[in-house]
């Protein structure tokens, strides 16, 4: 395996991890990247559970798959997007509350703050299983979407201004510095 090709599990959330993973193996990959819903990783349960993540290297190496990364596509749309009652639908009730627009981003944000905590916790837990594997291993990588206040306005019409575009910039920089500086 001189260089692992990985699945990104979010297509198959509607299948176990138990049974997507040997699924994967048959077709040929050697990892998988996990999805931050279904059942393929839970953000809260990585935090709080005894011997979850544990657990999860247990099925990854009970089906001989590596993992160097997960992603929370789903909240990580919601910390810069303009919040409709589409969003409801891909978040938990936890990011979603009252679904107050400025509320779902905040929490979005602290999801995917807490996302990166979970994924350093997995990462380490993993540490002895990967210490073989090819590079980055030992690494904490968390995936996902960013979502935009400025993405409607892309095809510029009616007419948008480079200050209107900016300010979408300057948005995105004070919501997201917070979750990559923790």
């Amino acid at each position: 395996m001189a260089r692992p090709v990985t699945l990104f599990t979010g297509q198959w959330a509607d299948l176990s991890l138990p049974d997507l993973l040997p699924k994967v193996k048959d077709m040929g990959y050697d990892g998988v990247e996990l999805a931050c819903w279904g059942d393929h990783f839970d953000v809260r349960r990585a935090l709080n559970e005894e011997g979850y993540v544990e657990g999860r290297w247990e099925l990854l190496e009970k089906n001989d798959m590596v993992c160097y990364a997960i992603s929370n596509h789903l909240v990580g749309q919601a910390v810069c997007d303009l919040i409709d009652e589409r969003h409801q639908s891909i978040l938990s009730p936890e990011v979603w509350g009252d679904g107050e627009p400025e509320g779902v981003r905040r929490r979005a944000a602290q999801e995917m703050i807490d996302t990166g905590k979970a994924c350093r916790k997995f990462i380490d837990a993993g540490a002895s299983f990967m210490a073989d594997k090819p590079a980055g291993s030992g690494r904490a990588m968390v995936n996902g979407f960013t979502g935009s206040s400025i993405w409607h306005s892309i095809y510029a019409f009616p007419p948008t201004s480079q200050e209107y575009y900016q300010k979408g910039f300057d948005d995105f920089a004070a919501r997201w510095k917070p979750i990559l500086d923790e």
